[in-house]
């Protein structure tokens, strides 16, 4: 088994030269005196700490390819012959009317106020990166008209370079967010919302408080780490006056910019680029507590919390947590996760993987939950990107498990259109989408039905990676549809876990999810014996 692939990866834009690499350090096993390269420890002589992360940044999204030895793949899902469970009230199963098309796939989170949307799915954090600022319309419209809720990640408002803080630091003027904010509200329909996030820095400058008396935004979210990396959010810069600027306004920025000696290196070209980073954050249940007590005394009617791929003694804290100060969504997120820029190694070897996290997730509810204490509602990140893996991810964790996040899976159907837009200007569609037709007409499947939702004349607005992201998502409800029908559920509250089977021991072991052959051999006994 690959579990992993150190010293020469696309993702680092390196390479082995040797076809036979040594399995525990990723060397080539004949390491040439003169070899021109280009593996990491190769490239790395020169550029240095440029190798840790993917790149190049803001052009890319990258995921972890570890191969773990056991994952979701190693869950199948039961199918029936005979049953419907979730019909509307009253409505008889039958051929006539357990069709796969009246498949509820809505979902609501929420501890009093919930949130309904469409499809159990919603975006991963798309904060300071330049991958998300750059495509956000994109994304914040696709979501809003696909009925699903958006999340704002960290550090927008830190480093908009149009900022104004007043005399003590905090936010007054953040005209980045604001457009995120005022893009996705132009078009949401009453089917998820906008959730965005705050991390230390975030605190300090006052980004709660803003968003709040400017935009009366409902939900804000903690967050404690993301299954990508176990430090605070990074991006790159490359200009020295706006590291300097970041700097200023509390940022760790490495190399440090006010360094005579970095300045140089920049002036001659050596360096090229800076890092920004965000402060580790400190959690303890009497502050976590205070600060969900700040923040409803703001006005918040919904607080979430965003935890990473942390060790059970993290978890047990994030969902004993929630259910104490009554948290609205709480989503965990597991390795190896995806990324607009983290550390590729830390990407690759940090962290519990989302299954055996998502296990241990739902035995910890469930130990709540018979205890009598109530449990937040959940949502499981890390990897996912089909249908199967919505159904999956909700079938392991059910009853608690409400909806999936999709990290890089829903950002792909933004820059694809956004791309798209320009490939039609400059009439050079490569022949993947010439040969369905020339025009947003003839190529999007669901051109008219997203035109007879916003109007003849307000379809001229929206951007066509939004329309892309409305196909992804319609493509994920008819597919869970057909899954759901399947194992006869007709809504998303009627799924158990009986409805998985483990193809392994070893995946039994780890989610407790039956073994395939005794699956319901009792069952099977029973009509044998009858």
């Amino acid at each position: 088994m690959n579990l992993q692939r150190p010293n020469g990866t696309d993702v680092t834009r390196t390479f082995n030269r040797s076809k036979d690499i040594v399995p525990s350090s990723g060397l080539c096993s004949r390491c040439i005196d003169g070899c021109k390269g280009n593996c990491e420890v190769f490239k790395a002589t020169f550029r240095g700490r440029e190798l840790i992360y993917p790149g190049p940044f803001g052009d890319i999204t990258a995921g972890g390819d570890k191969d773990y030895p056991v994952d979701y793949s190693h869950l199948n899902i039961q199918g029936y012959a005979m049953g419907a469970n979730g019909l509307p009230e009253g409505v008889e199963g039958n051929p006539d009317t357990a069709r796969f098309p009246n498949v509820n796939t809505e979902t609501a989170y929420g501890w009093d106020k919930k949130v309904k949307m469409a499809v159990p799915v919603f975006t991963g954090a798309l904060g300071s990166t330049e991958i998300a600022r750059k495509n956000w319309e994109h994304f914040a419209i696709g979501a809003a008209i696909s009925g699903v809720t958006i999340v704002c990640g960290e550090n927008v408002c830190g480093i908009d370079p149009q900022l104004e803080l007043n005399k003590d630091n905090m936010v007054i003027k953040a005209p980045d967010m604001d457009r995120r904010i005022e893009a996705y509200k132009r078009y949401h329909n009453d089917m998820g919302e906008m959730l965005i996030q705050m991390n230390v820095e975030d605190t300090r400058l006052g980004v709660a408080e803003y968003i709040i008396d400017k935009h009366k935004i409902d939900t804000i979210e903690l967050k404690w780490g993301q299954g990508a990396k176990c430090i605070g959010g990074e991006i790159k810069i490359n200009s020295l006056e706006r590291a300097l600027e970041l700097q200023r306004r509390g940022y760790i920025v490495t190399p440090d910019p006010s360094d005579p000696v970095n300045q140089l290196a920049f002036e001659h070209g050596s360096i090229k680029e800076f890092e920004r980073h965000s402060r580790l954050g400190f959690v303890d249940e009497e502050s976590f507590m205070n600060e969900v007590e700040r923040l409803r005394a703001l006005g918040y009617k919904r607080i979430t919390l965003k935890t990473g791929a942390y060790g059970l003694r993290e978890l047990a804290m994030a969902i004993k947590w929630s259910s104490k100060a009554k948290i609205d969504l709480l989503t965990i997120d597991g390795a190896p996760g995806g990324t607009g820029m983290s550390p590729w190694r830390m990407m690759e070897e940090w962290g519990m993987p989302s299954l055996y996290l998502h296990s241990a997730a739902y035995e910890f509810a469930k130990i709540l939950d018979e205890k009598g204490e109530r449990v937040p509602d959940m949502a499981f990140a890390g990897g996912f990107s089909s249908e199967d893996g919505l159904f999956k991810a909700i079938a392991l964790g059910a009853p608690y498990v409400k909806a999936v996040c999709m990290g890089r899976a829903l950002m792909i159907p933004g820059m694809v259109g956004k791309n798209m837009e320009q490939w039609i200007k400059d009439g050079d569609l490569p022949k993947t989408i010439s040969s369905f037709g020339s025009t947003p007409e003839e190529i999007f499947v669901n051109y008219e039905r997203v035109k007879s939702m916003v109007g003849s004349k307000e379809i001229n607005n929206i951007p066509l990676g939004a329309i892309g992201i409305f196909s992804y998502a319609d493509k994920l409800k008819v597919g869970l549809q057909q899954l759901m029908a399947g194992a006869r559920c007709f809504n998303l509250d009627s799924i158990t876990r009986r409805e998985l089977m483990s193809l392994t021991e070893e995946c039994a072991n780890v989610t407790k999810i039956p073994y395939l052959m005794d699956c319901y051999r009792q069952e099977a006994m029973d009509i044998l014996n009858s």
